[in-house]
């Protein structure tokens, strides 16, 4: 036997539980009610195995209307513990995706596995492990917050306790008791993630979740989807902020046209494409002098003058011939400034036509 001390999530209280290496235990806390399972751990090998497991795997997806392919033959893996980012164009598939994967629709081919299910043969198992906050979220209007997330809570067999803390962690202390329908957007977005969190699921599944939101309200989304990894779920998120979802995510999935284009992380997308950082020079004066000189150096793929701005695409070994060649050129330079290569570069490549 094996004992742990562990603690609750939603309350804080410890206690001290016994069980067989490898054996999982319901816990219902006696303090709030909050109910979870806990695994005690095993072997090192059983731990590995566990940890090479996905918590969502799409294989060979397709999804046909009228005759056209909106997914087509779509494949790829969300680890588990891991920040997934889903990028895609307008109209390339994303929406339809997800809804296979939450199991809203029919698909034509494929197989779609939540935690080692398939969705097609027990979607109400699969779906358990899942919060889903949508692109457009919908409440109860005469309702109010607190209202809506005990019919939810309910719904997923979430403790009711769960329900004011999670609106309180999104910054709606103070709406508690407001009907929904006096909302505003960015209320609605933070009430809609409190409603996917219910329950403290393994794995999120976000569409666009910063809609609407002020700067702080992305800051705390943000924040939310750190501190659910940092619990162990998994995170889908499907985002057109692309600096966010660098941010905040550990590999991404790039769809076009139907089709998985890339996956992997951004730095290894960017070695894969052979992106190259861009060189910013502030200059006291610019001139076609410097520009052109600094145009006929090897490694220099493209330079042009923004104002005062000398903007170089290079090689990063060039960076040195760069300063001195505007230097020689006549040019005296206030600030220098290296960016790499954006997610937003490396998604521009791939869906370009």
């Amino acid at each position: 036997m094996v004992e742990k001390t562990i603690k609750c999530p939603q309350c804080g209280l410890k206690k001290i539980v016994s069980g067989k290496p490898g054996e999982n235990i319901k816990i219902v806390c006696s303090e709030c009610g909050s109910e979870g399972m806990f695994e005690f751990p095993g072997n090192v090998q059983k731990t590995r195995l566990n940890n090479e497991k996905s918590a969502i795997t799409v294989t060979n997806l397709t999804k046909i209307y009228n005759d056209v392919k909106a997914v087509n033959n779509a494949s790829f893996t969300v680890k588990k513990g891991e920040v997934f980012g889903f990028l895609g164009p307008n109209g390339a598939g994303k929406t339809t995706t997800i809804k296979s994967i939450l199991g809203l629709i029919q698909t034509n081919t494929g197989n779609i596995k939540i935690n080692e299910i398939d969705i097609k043969e027990d979607d109400k198992s699969a779906k358990k492990f899942i919060g889903y906050l949508p692109e457009k979220v919908a409440f109860y209007d005469n309702l109010t917050a607190l209202q809506n997330m005990n019919f939810y809570a309910e719904m997923k067999k979430a403790s009711l306790s769960e329900c004011k803390p999670l609106l309180v962690s999104m910054g709606l202390e103070n709406a508690v008791n407001k009907k929904v329908g006096k909302f505003s957007k960015g209320m609605q977005q933070r009430l809609g993630m409190a409603r996917a969190l219910l329950g403290n699921p393994p794995i999120l599944v976000l569409d666009e979740p910063s809609g609407g939101l002020d700067p702080r309200g992305v800051a705390l989304i943000r924040e939310k989807i750190k501190e659910m990894k940092e619990k162990g779920s998994s995170v889908f998120v499907s985002s057109h902020i692309l600096a966010e979802v660098q941010e905040v995510c550990d590999r991404v999935g790039i769809i076009s046209k139907g089709v998985i284009v890339a996956e992997d992380t951004v730095s290894r997308l960017r070695d894969r494409l052979k992106l190259k950082p861009k060189l910013v020079l502030e200059l006291e004066k610019s001139s076609d002098k410097i520009v052109k000189s600094v145009e006929s150096l090897d490694g220099v793929e493209h330079a042009k003058i923004i104002g005062v701005m000398l903007h170089v695409v290079c090689d990063p070994k060039s960076k040195s011939k760069i300063i001195i060649a505007v230097e020689k050129a006549g040019g005296n330079i206030v600030n220098i400034q290296i960016m790499e290569p954006s997610l937003e570069d490396v998604f521009m490549r791939f869906t370009e036509d």
